[in-house]
């Protein structure tokens, strides 16, 4: 017995230093070397403090600002419970909550009850922390933000358009705009 428990426990200790430690360090000091910002959770700096992450959506609230996406993580952007609301698309919770969220974006933007919403406005993602919204979203909302800045609705079109970030690769995903990094501009005066 002891000569098939000494080699298993050999290899069992092996495996465990090589997958839960070697491996683990090779893997982050490479991306750290060939991707140093992102490996850091593409930190966003502003006067030397952290105001946020690309990666990760936050909550912003006030009229001046432009919107994120709905979230289902936690109380809302909550990174450490970041997943979504498991509701179908059938589900009656989920259609009172997609019709409650439709009135008060039309309702928020100054909208027409007639005015298509985009889906990025009003259901949120599977991770409910998407940092991005669609540009026909922020086209919407540029209205708002301009006149609680304001600002000239042309400017802050020019702002959306700055930034737009396209495909990814050219060709997969859609088109976003990185809501934390549109503020920021926003609030530059850019």
């Amino acid at each position: 017995m002891r000569r098939q428990i000494l080699p298993a426990l050999a290899v069992f200790l092996f495996f465990t230093v090589l997958v839960g430690a070697v491996y683990p360090l090779a893997v982050t000091s490479v991306a750290r070397i060939a991707f140093p910002s992102k490996s850091q959770g593409s930190l966003v700096r502003e006067g030397g403090v952290v105001v946020g992450s690309r990666l990760l959506g936050q909550a912003f609230s006030a009229p001046r600002y432009f919107q994120p996406r709905p979230s289902a993580a936690g109380t809302g952007y909550d990174g450490a419970a970041s997943a979504a609301s498991n509701l179908g698309p059938t589900n009656p919770v989920l259609l009172k909550s997609v019709r409650e969220r439709v009135a008060s974006y039309r309702r928020f933007n100054g909208l027409s009850a007639s005015t298509k919403v985009p889906v990025d406005a009003i259901t949120a993602s599977g991770s409910g922390l998407d940092s991005e919204i669609s540009p026909a979203n922020a086209r919407l909302q540029a209205p708002r933000v301009a006149r609680a800045r304001g600002l000239a609705l042309a400017q802050v079109l020019t702002l959306v358009r700055e930034n737009t970030h396209g495909r990814s690769l050219g060709f997969l995903g859609e088109p976003g705009v990185n809501v934390l990094e549109l503020n920021l501009a926003l609030d530059k005066g850019k």
